[in-house]
């Protein structure tokens, strides 16, 4: 959920709010689609939102417990819940620390995108609805699992990304009439053929970057990410983060075992952010360090 400083003015975003006040930014990551996820820890104090102009969603990671508005003193958070809070609303806290917490900060546009996308809707029929401690399994599991993930490590940037852009749809399809959102999640098939291919062929054509993002694949198969996360699923049994860890690993046996690169050459030509990062998946994925596999007969 949020907690928000005293005295903010009209249309000032929620993290400069954050900013001027008790919470501290622990980190920070720019997503795709100008999305922006921030984790913050709040030791407390009397917090107000003023119509902050951007879309903020909220989930706990610890306490809450006595946070609450100011107007509804008995209703108060806890760890999971979440909070949902539209760009044009106003409301006044009291926050009682320690408090842990992650926003994920999209704008109205952002949003209306999201729903043409997903939805092929008119935007201005799906709202975000203000949501005061909601209790929502999703969102629970989005927040942990964010949480969770090292936000430095670039091989994890596509799992954030693609975890984000999930709760979002999410949100989306929540807002939606039964009608729309029935005709959304009918895609259980697979990828087609052709776009299958153009899929892989992108992936393995830029395993180097540490910038793979959801949308980026989603549109070699001129899909949503939602439905394009769905059918990739589908046609490959694993998650689109799974396959490019998995086809980096793969690169980085074949360059070990084909050539001398040094590892460092080796990491950047796998996408990995260095030597180090290299022999930490590395042995993770196969159990042996890269000198060693290097070292090891093939066969």
């Amino acid at each position: 959920m949020a907690s928000l400083t005293a005295g903010a003015t009209d249309q000032q975003p929620v993290f400069e709010v954050l900013g001027r006040s008790n919470a501290r930014r622990e980190r920070e990551l720019a997503l795709t689609d100008g999305l922006r996820l921030v984790q913050w820890h709040n030791d407390g104090g009397r917090m107000d939102y003023q119509r902050p102009g951007h879309h903020t969603l909220s989930v706990y990671l610890q306490g809450g417990h006595a946070t609450h508005l100011i107007e509804t003193p008995r209703e108060t958070g806890s760890p999971g819940c979440h909070c949902i809070l539209p760009a044009e609303h106003e409301s006044r806290w009291n926050v009682a620390g320690p408090l842990r917490f992650v926003h994920l900060y999209l704008s109205a546009d952002a949003w209306a995108d999201r729903a043409v996308r997903l939805l092929d809707a008119e935007p201005r029929a799906i709202t975000l609805a203000q949501r005061i401690f909601g209790v929502d399994a999703t969102l629970a599991a989005w927040g942990q699992r964010v949480a969770a993930l090292d936000w430095q490590d670039p091989t994890e940037r596509l799992r954030i990304d693609t975890l984000s852009q999930a709760a979002l749809d999410h949100l989306v399809l929540h807002a939606a009439r039964p009608r729309q959102r029935q005709r959304a999640e009918r895609s259980a098939g697979g990828l087609a053929g052709a776009a299958r291919r153009r899929v892989l062929d992108f992936v393995d054509a830029h395993l180097d970057s540490a910038t793979l993002s959801l949308r980026q694949l989603a549109a070699q198969a001129h899909l949503s990410e939602f439905h394009f996360a769905r059918m990739f699923r589908a046609s490959m049994g694993c998650s689109v983060h799974d396959w490019v860890a998995a086809r980096r690993l793969d690169r980085a046996r074949t360059l070990l075992r084909e050539t001398a690169l040094p590892l460092v050459d080796i990491a950047a030509a796998c996408g990995y952010a260095g030597a180090s990062h290299l022999s930490q998946r590395f042995k993770a994925g196969t159990g042996a360090t890269p000198g060693q596999y290097r070292r090891t007969p093939a066969g």
